[in-house]
Parts: structure tokens; sequence; C-alpha cells
């Protein structure tokens, strides 16, 4: 296959960081050609491949010498790096982004613009994530209308950022704070309130339910029971046996948290064996604390990251920075010696179990930036024995599965939206790869692009 390099570039939208482009419209062909091909699947990567996207949907993939590539579509040479589906994050906060205290992070944004701040914290974070190459993101946890109203706002093509899939609030039994109150968490007292704060958020318009932390085994039964009869799946914040227990035995769709925070060392062997056997899906989130902590103190320069600073409004990044001039001394890490004494044995225990496993990262938390959390907590489950291709796969087909958008999201494959990424290097090889997104495409619009000028047309004897 030959290329000419011809003006199709302009055909193309790149978003620079911090441009808003609203209601961008993406080519009608596009191929991504030359690169290694990762689908998704567990099977062994396609070398030399082209991706053929039409409008929002991929309709061709596999050996560039065997996709067609028509005359009009415009091309971006992938050679030497790698492809692979858009990475989709089971557990962030849009809200958060890596502040040090919720004490004083919530009254900082009430006292610097209010509902107009928390829109552009939430623009921000929407950003970072797409720009990371996570073109799906799973919100677990905001006050209703901001985060409905940044979902909808992508949706229509106002705001170039990551596709949210929001809870809202999130319902829990004697939870209180800043942190209850700046998520907008929703006590309830009874399993009936329970069952009613469901039917209240679904008539609002979530995609998805978080029972949240003090839940009996009623309340759980009670939102899976309001939930389901939605079509929505719940999502339950769970750490200590007992808690998962209940969750898993009331039906609970996704067990997030599991075997992290060193609150719970390793489970017993029944539940670890009935979790897989009813392959209920675990999102373990091990990275956000028990690995951040040491991993900056050996590395604080990560704290000030110049992609971050690129991409922060300079009041957002300064305050950022001043809540995290101590960070050793913040409160959300005084557990962390503990939670690093139990770390491998609480990812170990799912991985060697043949548990179903998403990933998810708590993005936005104290120092768990939106822009790397991902490709951190794969690392970890890599480090931890996860081969790379299972990994990548927890963080594309299985997560699109377990959120329920497995036809549609997950994997490159004909009928697929198309939501591709390139990386720098073989994730395959070294994981940390996926830290270096070089082209994002989302929906069939390259939202970032390192090499624009490389975009070219096939000559007339393209694919053939």
């Amino acid at each position: 296959m030959r290329f000419t390099v011809t003006c199709a570039a302009a055909m193309l939208i790149v978003i620079s960081a911090g441009v808003r482009a609203p209601h961008a419209q993406a080519p009608k062909r596009l191929a991504l050609v030359g690169g290694m091909l990762l689908t998704g699947y567990d099977v062994p990567p396609v070398h030399h491949a082209a991706i053929l996207i039409d409008g929002t949907t991929i309709v061709q993939a596999g050996p560039a010498s065997e996709v067609k590539v028509p005359s009009d579509a415009t091309v971006v040479d992938t050679s030497g790096r790698t492809m692979l589906p858009g990475l989709i994050e089971a557990h962030g906060h849009l809200i958060a982004l890596g502040h040090g205290n919720y004490e004083t992070w919530f009254p900082w944004i009430a006292a610097h613009g209010g509902d107009a701040m928390l829109m552009r914290v939430m623009e921000t974070a929407a950003r970072q994530l797409l720009f990371a190459g996570v073109t799906t993101t799973v919100d677990l946890g905001a006050p209703l209308q901001p985060i409905l109203t940044i979902r909808n706002r992508i949706n229509n093509g106002e705001v170039v950022g990551t596709r949210v899939l929001a809870s809202g609030p999130w319902i829990s039994r004697g939870a209180g704070g800043a942190m209850q109150i700046g998520f907008g968490g929703v006590n309830i007292t009874t399993p009936q309130e329970a069952a009613a704060q469901t039917d209240n958020l679904a008539a609002a318009g979530v995609d998805q339910i978080k029972a949240h932390a003090g839940l009996t085994f009623d309340d759980y039964r009670a939102i899976v029971d309001a939930a389901h009869r939605r079509g929505i799946r719940v999502h339950a914040h769970v750490y200590a046996e007992a808690d998962v227990r209940h969750a898993l035995e009331a039906g609970v769709d996704v067990l997030q948290h599991v075997g992290s925070a060193g609150t719970a060392p390793p489970y017993s062997p029944e539940l670890i064996r009935d979790i897989a056997n009813a392959g209920r899906p675990v999102v373990v989130t091990a990275a956000h604390r028990a690995w951040i902590y040491p991993d900056t103190a050996a590395f604080p320069e990560r704290l000030q990251d110049p992609e971050m600073r690129r991409l922060f409004p300079p009041e957002i990044f300064a305050e950022i920075q001043r809540s995290l001039e101590n960070w050793p001394a913040l409160g959300y890490f005084q557990r962390t010696d503990r939670e690093m004494l139990y770390r491998e044995r609480g990812v170990k225990q799912f991985i060697e179990s043949g548990a179903v496993m998403g990933m998810g990262t708590d993005s936005g938390t104290p120092m768990n930036f939106h822009s790397e959390a991902l490709w951190r907590e794969i690392k970890v489950h890599v480090d931890m024995g996860m081969t790379p291709q299972r990994a990548i796969a927890a963080a594309t087909r299985v997560n699109a599965q377990i959120i329920g958008k497995g036809r549609e999201l997950g994997t490159i494959e004909p009928g697929k939206r198309a939501d591709v990424i390139v990386v720098k290097g073989n994730p395959l090889f070294d994981i940390a790869a996926l830290s270096n997104v070089e082209i994002v495409v989302k929906d069939g619009m390259v939202v970032k692009d390192a090499a624009p000028d490389s975009r070219t047309r096939p000559s007339s004897g393209a694919g053939k």
C-alpha cells in the first residue's frame, strides 16, 4: 500500500487541549493503517493492520492487505505503533481532579463560581480522560444535575470529552462529612427508602446506581430489585467481607473496591470461589492509594506533570498544587501503611481465581489524576500476574460487558462504535506504553493526534 500526502489533513478535526469544538463533524470515511492491532479479544494481534471507519462505525478491520480503503477515505498512518479499542474507566469521578482534601476542595469550588466552576472542573476531567485514551467513563458519584448536564453536553457535541455514564448521587446509610456532601450522597434509613431513592434516580435518567457505605442486605436487595425493574445495573462500594457477601447475594451487578484499601485482608476462599463461580464482576481499584503513595514518594515530580498544567485552567491547577504541598500528611493516606501490607494479596486473590475482572480506578481522588489513573491501574494488575492482553481486555471488552455496553463498545470489529486509540510502542511487551497515547478516535472523529501531518490519502491502488 502506497500513500501520497495531500491536503486531506484539513478534512479531520483535531482538538488541542483546552479548545472546545461544538458540534464538530467527523469525516465520512477514515482509515487507520499500518500499526499492530489489538482487537480486545484474547487472540493474537494483527500485524500491519488497518481499521476502516464509516461515520461513527467500524466497518472493517484486519490485515491492511485485506482491507480495501475507498478512494475518498482519509488515512491516518499508524505504522510502528499499536491500535486498540478506546479504554473504558469503570470507576471515575469527574467532580474531582486529584485535589488533596475534600474538606477544602468543595468549599473552594463554591467560593470560585459555584456551579459554573464545577462545570469547568468536569469539563477538565472529561478532556483529561479522553486525551488519555479513555473514551468512556462510568462516573460513580456526583450531584445529580451537574453530572447529567455534562453527560448530555458531551453527547450533544458541546464539550469535547470522554463519554459519560452517570450514577448521580450514591445511596448510603449513616454517611456524613465533606465527601458525602460534595459528592451528593443520599442517606436512607430503611430498605423502602432505598428503593424509593433508586426509583427517583432512575426516573431522572441516570445510567446506573451506586450503592455506597453502611447498607444492609435488605437495603442492597431493595436497590437491586428497584434498579433491575427499570433495566439499570447496580455497582456496590464494598470492602469488608460481610458487605461483599451481602452485595453478592443480593444480586448487585458489579462489586467495586473489593480487596483494596487495606480494610479487608484476603477474603475467605469460600467468598472468592462464590464470586468467581457466579461470574460476578469485580473492580478492585487497587492503585489509588497503595501504589500511588509510594510511586509519588519515588517520583514527586509527577505532581507537576506539564501535560496536567496544559490541560487545567490556571486557577484550578494552582489550587490543586496548593493542596498537595504536604501530601504525605494528607488524611486520605493515613492508612496507606496497612493498605501497602495487603495490596498484593488483595489483587492476586482475584487474578488467580479466574474471577471476571473489570478495570476501574476511582480517578479524581487525591493524587489520582484522570490523565494517568487507568494505565497505572492496568500496570498494577500486570505486575501482580495478569497478562497484558487480559489486562487490556479488562479495560475494554470486559468493562463494556459489565456496564451493559458490550454490543457497541469494547472491541474493534465491524458494527462497533468507532472508538480507537493508538499508542507508541507495544503494550504486550511493556504495558506502560498505554501511558503514551498519540491518537484518539471517538465516534469516528479524531480528537487527538500527535502527528496530524501524517494524514494522507490512499493512491488508486491502495488496499489491492
